[in-house]
């Protein structure tokens, strides 16, 4: 398990920094004035970045191992907040974008090398047909990985209200931190294929039919929560009530948290009583199916509700609080089966490009919610 250990220690440490770049850029531009669509388009090379590099992380996971990923993964992500220091008061609007959109494009490929790590070695650890041990090993990794991507929300936005300079500058202490365990603490070779030949026509033309259908419900999972998450939520709660960006930023955290510890105990508080653990093909379905009930019923709350006709803030706020806890817990519920299921169905000598290929998937559904969020907003 020394690896397990080793990496998941520099996998969570790494997810704070993502979770709170997002926050940092998200409510520093809204300060500066910028729109809903303005704010979404300098998240666009965040998101494309990661359908490539998913791609690109596979064939390097399965060529050079794991450690490489890892180590490029964090000297990138230290690159993307360095250069955020440059961003100036007195740009144009347009400048500033530019600026940012790059930016945060090695923030995007930074998670997406990181997280190539933290998916796989669920995967090496456990021997074959070990199913339940999967399940909850995979859980656990991937509900606390989001939990602290929650706890970088908050921080990133309690920070940011202090100072822009000491939000990037803390974020980059952690990944300093992080970065002797992936040099120090790994063997060069753990996770390579036994094949060194793969390449991107392999990952694009997989015959793994289980895998091909679960990254297309995996793309249609992430947009349906990206379409009104971060974006419109960050935008609505500081144009609409007025609240503060900390608040907001605790709301979006507090929400990334709760959705992280439902999947760190999806194994023990609802599969495993209702007898469906470890998942199968139908147990996703089933839950699936639920995920569309919370926004139907949201956008029936909004368009019929006297509260949200008459403009009654309180009201509105506790209705919301209401839908998107509900939503957190059965879309977790939802993305715990997925991570597991991916890891499953993954070749044991090729994990890495399965996992790369299905994550790639997961960048396009948030592509797709992040830029379609902006404009509709």
């Amino acid at each position: 398990l020394r690896p397990f250990v080793i990496i998941s220690i520099t996998y969570l440490l790494f997810t704070v920094t993502d979770g709170a770049i997002r926050m940092i850029v998200l409510l520093h531009a809204y300060n500066k004035s910028f729109s809903a669509l303005e704010v979404a388009i300098m998240f666009t090379l965040y998101e494309v970045a990661g359908v490539f590099t998913n791609l690109a992380a596979g064939v390097m996971g399965a060529r050079w191992g794991i450690r490489f990923t890892l180590i490029i993964g964090l000297s990138l992500q230290i690159l993307s907040y360095g250069l955020l220091f440059g961003w100036k008061d007195d740009w144009t609007k347009e400048q500033a974008i530019i600026y940012v959109t790059v930016a945060q494009m090695f923030a995007g490929i930074a998670k997406d090398l990181t997280k190539l790590g933290g998916k796989t070695v669920t995967k090496l650890v456990t021997p074959e047909g070990r199913n339940t041990r999967l399940f909850q090993l995979v859980s656990l990794l991937t509900g606390w990985k989001n939990s602290l991507k929650g706890v970088g929300y908050f921080l990133g936005s309690a920070l940011l209200e202090v100072s822009y300079e000491l939000a990037l500058g803390f974020m980059i202490g952690l990944v300093v931190i992080a970065m002797p365990f992936a040099i120090w603490g790994l063997d060069k070779d753990l996770g390579t294929a036994k094949s060194k030949n793969s390449s991107l026509k392999e990952i694009l033309k997989t015959d793994n039919w289980n895998l091909n259908v679960l990254s297309l419900a995996r793309l249609f999972l992430f947009a349906s929560r990206d379409f009104w998450f971060e974006v419109p939520v960050s935008c609505c709660g500081c144009g609409g009530p007025g609240l503060q960006r900390t608040i907001v930023g605790a709301f979006l955290g507090g929400y990334i948290i709760l959705y992280g510890q439902v999947q760190s105990w999806t194994p023990q508080l609802v599969t495993g009583p209702l007898q469906q653990t470890p998942p199968n093909k139908m147990t996703e379905v089933l839950w699936g199916m639920i995920n569309c009930y919370p926004t139907l019923t949201a956008t029936i709350v909004i368009y019929a509700s006297e509260v949200f006709r008459e403009y009654k803030v309180e009201g509105m706020i506790s209705w919301l609080i209401v839908i998107i806890v509900t939503f957190a817990v059965i879309f977790a519920i939802n993305s715990s089966i997925h991570s597991f299921l991916v890891v499953k169905y993954a070749k044991s000598d090729k994990v890495a490009v399965s996992v790369g290929f299905y994550y790639m998937s997961n960048a396009c559904g948030r592509l797709l919610g992040t830029l379609g969020s902006g404009f509709l907003y």
